[in-house]
């Protein structure tokens, strides 16, 4: 099934993908999860993100794919799926445009657009960040009090998994949006991890008071107080080692350009020396926060496995209703307070 690309539509102007008449948009079977996937995200786009996408079909019959992108590669999809398997498949098709930066972008913003139509529950993309998190805040909107929304990864570590945030969206955030992001992170690591009164900690450089640049300098006072979501509460600042053991933070939070570089260097060294043994690795994916949908972004060097485990977990967080009880835990926490 094949549908054309509708454009970017102001948010009051915008019908659900498959809407009825009067404007009802339509929606996937109990326990179907539908992902929107851009087939342009990424380095080796979009064999890889085939690939991935086809593993992922295969692993769970209840999955549903919304192909964003050129139709090509998603007829390489197709031809490898069964005739029954071929139904949980849709394509959004993408006409190649000028310059190519523009139309490899398109992919991801096409992919919100159906989220915030009605025509998928969440989106996955391999592509570039930036273009992504704009994508996602434009055409999603974000959830109140969030300016910056934060990309959050999960690592293992020697004591379970540990929250980390942000892992690249913002780069040079200022107080405020720290704070922001360790009510975000605490809220993810109650419902997505099931975690009481998550245990939050700041990334610096020692322990010691007074340790770290200006930010780190200037946050600690506005986080010693601060009433968390799910009962989290600020365990002050924790070091790199910290984040590998897990034993102080189950949430840490930090500047994007930090997280990303932390992010990048663990994940190597795992692939190199493996993670915990007693631990089976999360998936290399990033949960977008503060904006009012589903967003999953896998890194632009993404392999087929990482992109289906991408789907996978895009599809878990949709089935768990995860945005929404994030969204409605943090909420209410400021409707006590006000």
């Amino acid at each position: 099934m094949t549908r054309p690309i509708f454009g970017w539509v102001a948010p009051e102007h915008r019908r659900p993908i498959g809407a009825t008449a009067s404007g009802q948009a339509t929606v996937g079977e109990p326990g179907t999860a539908r992902i929107a996937v851009d087939l342009l995200g990424g380095d080796h786009a979009p064999a890889v993100v085939v690939d991935g996408a086809l593993r992922a079909c295969q692993a769970d019959p209840a999955l549903h794919l919304l192909l964003v992108g050129p139709l090509e590669a998603a007829d390489e999809l197709l031809a490898a799926l069964t005739p029954s398997d071929r139904l949980r498949i849709s394509t959004l098709p993408i006409a190649p445009g000028d310059p190519v930066e523009s139309w490899v972008e398109s992919g991801v913003r096409s992919a919100v657009l159906a989220v915030a139509q009605g025509g998928a529950d969440a989106v996955l993309s391999a592509g570039n960040t930036g273009a992504t998190v704009t994508s996602a805040a434009l055409g999603l909107g974000r959830r109140p009090g969030v300016r910056r929304p934060p990309l959050a990864a999960v690592l293992p570590t020697k004591a379970g998994r540990l929250v980390l945030l942000d892992v690249g969206s913002s780069v040079d955030p200022d107080e405020e949006t720290v704070v922001m992001h360790a009510r975000l992170g605490s809220a993810y690591a109650s419902v997505v991890h099931g975690i009481t009164q998550p245990r939050v900690g700041l990334l610096s450089i020692g322990t010691e008071r007074g340790k770290g640049d200006r930010l780190r300098r200037a946050l600690p006072p506005l986080l010693t107080d601060l009433d968390l979501p799910g009962g989290g509460r600020y365990v002050g600042l924790v070091e790199g080692n910290d984040v590998v053991t897990g034993g102080i933070a189950d949430v840490v939070v930090t500047d994007g350009f930090t997280g990303n570089v932390l992010l990048k260097g663990l994940e190597t060294a795992y692939a190199a020396i493996g993670p915990p043994r007693h631990l089976n690795p999360p998936p290399r994916a990033a949960l977008l926060l503060g904006v009012e949908g589903t967003v999953v972004v896998c890194h632009g060097a993404a392999s087929g496995p990482d992109l289906a485990a991408g789907i996978a977990f895009a599809a878990q967080l949709h089935r768990q209703a995860a945005v929404a009880a994030m969204a409605e835990m943090i909420e209410t926490q400021r409707g006590a307070h006000e």
